[in-house]
């Protein structure tokens, strides 16, 4: 049915008025936006798992929801997609569209492109060259093969084409490369630079296409050759204004808005987001599509200082969660797979795939291979660079709008950049995975360690890697280090990880660019707290006053499922003694408000736990440090094994603070002892619990006489140093009910502002007692578990120590046991 579509109105009056607002503009824009937002973030969860970049999702549920299976049923169409609705849908999706342009923009940094070398250069050629040449051929057999294909220009067909074939999508490519940890490997710079060399080349020649189709469609009028040229040489000089005249402006822009005058921002935010909209009107006025002035003036804006952080903040969220899934799902409403039929149309795509793959890889790995590259190292940078997604189906959009591209055309191109960028993750991963440096020495994996390296203080220096969520972690990680910093005996070196997960946001993308220009993950002296990024750094500036104290800052930018391989990597590369994590559920004991941040990071504790280089501690905070200057006041539950010797060493360590007043509470089991001796252990499978449900417990072979020595040893040690200064009493545990009466008795008083107990992976015979009971923490262990349950009334902070265990059995991982009838699993 055709509609006028100036007759169509912008609201209803209601269902009860007898309208329907589905004929109406913008209750009709609503259902079809909530439509596809759930359907591409339901295939984005899907997709996760296989590491696709969030673009693939999307245009996928542009095709399901359009022609091609969905829309097969016309009623369907008539009614949530109707053929008067499209201009509206893409209207509002091509705002989106501009300004993700220019969030691609302000990502690219011209100063790195500057810096990358003739090598990078030489392979982004490359890149772009074979595979716009192949293009050429493609474009012959397609205007050849293809009904109506050759209704438009020749040279306008060869340049969309070959732009479709040679393009590398940057903001997809930079989420791969952070994903797989390789943004500061040789592969992940040199794979950056290229791909900024390879963008502004792609965003030229699109430029160049563009100005040769013109806005005239008719094949009847005759065009000058001369229009074209105007259109390149006002583009030029453009660009020249913008970087000449309006960038200068712009980094002073940057440089007012600092981290002392937020007052001044909110105008120069709303003005440059004004610019954006002029930016896009002059080069559509100029005859280039306006998403070309976003970029532009993306490029002008500081990359420095707070500025770029806070127009991203302030628009990423609504651009990219929900205006940018439009344009793309509108991508695929308008690709229909069903005009690729029969044998060629297939044989078709075959060749463009196999085309565009073929002369993106290997003239990639040929430029790399005359650089001496290694093979395989040149092999992953060819498929890196044969990414295609977001930059590649704005081309195709484009194409199509200006009747280029048929429907066959644009749906052969569509399935392509779908295919190319979807195996991008896998190969590589299949390929090329750099193995990580082992660290020099193997010293200090343990907190007992540094005991045993002697009196010197220089041997004795406590390094320690703090990871931190967000700035609510700071004061209880600092009250914490504070209390572990001996004033006479040895000095602490601190290097403090602010986690961030990598997500498709543009402000994750640009943390971690900022990352692989120092290193990943890198750290840095303090200078201005403005150097981290972050107002975490400010916290620790008191730590520079503290003469033997050292702090370093880091960021790691990475998905959840990886985060624990930059935590346990930085360990063993700066050989530090102990990692202390944040509890993923924290207890702020002055609002009385739980945070939790997710099951997700509870995942990162456990690998991080099970993969360690050190000794681990898990910190649970109820308002630790929330008196600043106050006297500690520390409790270390002892009950036997290495866990517990080594929260023993750290109390020993507080214990020589003047400020810190340690408390040791040993629990002694009363006799008869019913405990678990070595020749009574009774091992079985027990496949049906849950490692989750269930304690884990070391695999090791034990000795039990042996740990019963080292126990009793690290007392006699522990009351020979510290007797004057440390309290140490003993409780009587008789049953499972008196240790759990005992332990949460000592959290529910007050009286201690930390609890610091060991994990307990060797099953004391107290331990062992409380295997059976259902573990809501199991990564803490029973003692822990029972402290940091909600519920019991605790309000002391809890640090749950895991020792190094340098030997451990690795075909006994990952097992359940019964130990006497205590379900202990493994």
């Amino acid at each position: 049915m055709k509609v006028n579509i100036t007759s169509i109105k912008t609201a209803s009056n209601g269902v009860w008025q007898g309208d329907n607002p589905l004929n109406f503009a913008f209750p009709l824009l609503i259902l079809q936006s909530v439509l596809i937002l759930l359907l591409t973030r339901l295939l984005a969860a899907i997709l996760k798992p296989l590491r696709q970049p969030k673009v693939i999702a999307e245009i996928l549920g542009g095709i399901l929801l359009g022609p091609s299976v969905f829309g097969r049923n016309q009623a369907y169409l008539n009614w949530v997609f109707p053929d008067w609705s499209t201009q509206i849908l893409e209207t509002v999706a091509s705002i989106g569209l501009l300004f993700f342009l220019f969030l691609v923009g302000l990502e690219l940094d011209l100063s790195s492109v500057r810096r990358s070398g003739r090598r990078a250069f030489g392979i982004a050629v490359a890149g772009i060259a074979v595979p716009f040449l192949s293009g050429t051929g493609v474009a012959f057999v397609l205007r050849k093969t293809v009904d109506g294909a050759d209704n438009v220009g020749y040279w306008q067909f060869v340049v969309f084409i070959g732009v479709a074939l040679s393009i590398t999508a940057f903001p997809v490519l930079t989420r791969i490369l952070a994903e797989l940890k390789l943004l500061t490997t040789e592969v992940g710079e040199i794979a950056m630079a290229a791909a900024a060399f390879n963008d502004m080349a792609a965003w030229i020649l699109l430029a160049l296409a563009i100005a040769l189709t013109g806005n005239d469609n008719s094949v009847t009028v005759q065009r000058s050759s001369l229009v074209s040229v105007w259109v390149l040489l006002s583009g030029a000089g453009f660009v020249v204004f913008m970087m000449t005249v309006v960038r200068p402006g712009m980094k002073w822009v940057g440089q007012r808005c600092s981290y002392e005058d937020d007052a001044v921002e909110e105008g120069y935010v709303c003005l440059t987001l004004i610019g954006v909209l002029v930016c896009g009107f002059v080069t559509d006025l100029i005859g280039i599509h306006s998403i070309f002035g976003g970029f532009v003036f993306g490029l002008t804006v500081a990359k420095e200082g707070r500025f770029a952080e806070r127009l991203i903040e302030r628009i990423e969220d609504f651009v990219s969660g929900l205006l940018l899934p439009l344009y793309f799902a509108s991508s695929g409403l308008k690709t229909n797979v069903t005009k690729i039929n029969g044998g060629k149309s297939w044989g078709l795509l075959a060749l463009v795939i196999s085309t565009a793959c073929a002369g993106k890889i290997l003239a990639t790995f040929a430029a790399a291979m005359a650089f001496f590259m290694p093979a395989r190292e040149a092999m992953a940078l060819g498929l890196l660079m044969n990414t295609k997604g977001l930059v590649e189906l704005i081309v195709l959009n484009i194409g199509k709008e200006k009747k280029v591209l048929n429907e066959e055309v644009f749906a052969i191109l569509v399935l392509m950049a779908l295919f190319t960028t979807f195996i991008t993750t896998p190969t590589v991963m299949a390929i090329y995975k750099p193995a990580r440096a082992a660290a020099a020495t193997q010293t200090h994996r343990k907190l007992r360690h540094l005991s045993a390296a002697g009196n010197s203080t220089k041997d004795r220096s406590l390094t320690i890697l703090a990871c931190l969520h967000s700035l609510g972690n700071v004061p209880a990680l600092i009250s914490l280090t504070e209390s572990t910093r001996s004033t006479k005996t040895s000095s602490l070196k601190l290097f403090v990880m602010h986690l961030v997960e990598l997500t498709e946001r543009s402000s994750s993308i640009l943390m971690a660019q900022r990352a692989r220009k120092n290193g990943f993950p890198f750290f840095a002296r303090f200078r201005k707290a403005s150097e981290w990024h972050d107002q975490m750094a400010a916290a620790f500036q008191a730590y520079i006053q503290l003469g033997r104290v050292k702090v370093r800052p880091t960021t790691a930018v990475s998905s959840l499922t990886t985060m624990h391989e930059d935590i346990c990597g930085v360990a063993d590369d700066k050989r530090v003694a102990m990692i202390i994590l944040p509890f993923h559920r924290n207890w702020r004991t002055v609002s009385g408000v739980e945070e939790n941040m997710g099951h997700g990071w509870r995942v990162v504790n456990q690998r991080v736990l099970k993969s360690a280089p050190c000794s681990v501690a898990v910190l649970v905070d109820r308002g630790l440090g929330a008196v600043v200057g106050a006297a500690q006041r520390i409790c270390v539950m002892f009950f036997g094994g290495p866990d517990d010797r080594e929260a023993l060493e750290l109390g020993g360590r507080m214990a020589e603070h003047p400020a810190v007043k340690v408390t040791v509470v040993r629990f002694r089991a009363s006799p008869p002892s019913d405990g678990v001796e070595g020749s009574k252990v009774i091992s079985r499978h027990m496949y049906s619990k849950s490692s989750d449900s269930h304690y884990s417990f070391s695999t090791a072979p034990i000795n039990w006489e042996k740990e019963k020595v080292l126990d009793e040893a690290a007392i006699a040690e522990f009351r020979a140093k510290w007797d004057a200064t440390a309290e140490y009493t003993e409780k009587e545990a008789t049953d499972t009910n008196t240790i759990v009466e005992g332990v949460v008795g000592i959290g529910k008083e007050g009286g201690f502002d930390l609890i610091v107990v060991g994990k307990g992976r060797v099953p004391s015979r107290m331990v062992a007692k409380l295997a059976d009971r259902a573990a809501e923490h199991s990564e803490l262990g029973p003692v822990g578990d029972i402290l940091s349950s909600s519920g019991r009334g605790i309000v002391s902070s809890i640090l749950v120590i895991q020792q190094h265990e340098e030997e451990e059995t690795p075909a006994l991982n990952k097992q359940s046991f019964s130990i006497r009838g205590a379900s202990i699993n493994v």
